[in-house]
């Protein structure tokens, strides 16, 4: 498996990839290379994606993170997120309260739950978990 930057050739398989992880964000992918965007290939295909950004000096944030579901549990989301974690000393992201898999992925690698926002996503009455991480 090879991490590396997403280029415009991407797009099309990262919008593929995100149809195909209904839990994750739902956003236009071409806004994607406007931001930090990394993704997993094995072989040919895309396994994943991470989008970040900078919101301050040392602090970062997730904004979309899709694993294919045919690549799930094979520790590509642990790579991705060791790829752009890096230096920064601190992350935050949120993600959908029904999302048990990727909570615990996230606890898994230091997040922990410091809020709640009630209705987040747009497309549904949905609960966001605010999680953060401090190296």
């Amino acid at each position: 498996m090879t991490i590396r930057p997403a280029t415009s050739a991407d797009l099309p398989a990262i919008a593929l990839l995100q149809d195909a992880a209904p839990e994750a964000s739902q956003w236009d992918p071409a806004g994607y290379l406007a931001y930090d965007c990394v993704v997993a290939q094995h072989g040919e295909a895309l396994a994943g994606f991470v989008v970040c950004r900078r919101t301050a000096p040392g602090e970062y944030e997730i904004l979309n993170l899709a694993v294919h579901p045919d690549a799930r549990r094979r520790g590509v989301a642990r790579k991705l997120l060791n790829h752009v974690m890096g230096a920064a000393s601190q992350w935050f992201l949120e993600v959908r309260a029904s999302n048990n898999s990727a909570i615990c992925l996230y606890e898994s690698v230091g997040f922990r739950q410091v809020g709640r926002r009630e209705g987040y996503y747009g497309t549904s009455p949905e609960a966001a978990i605010v999680m953060r991480w401090d190296s």
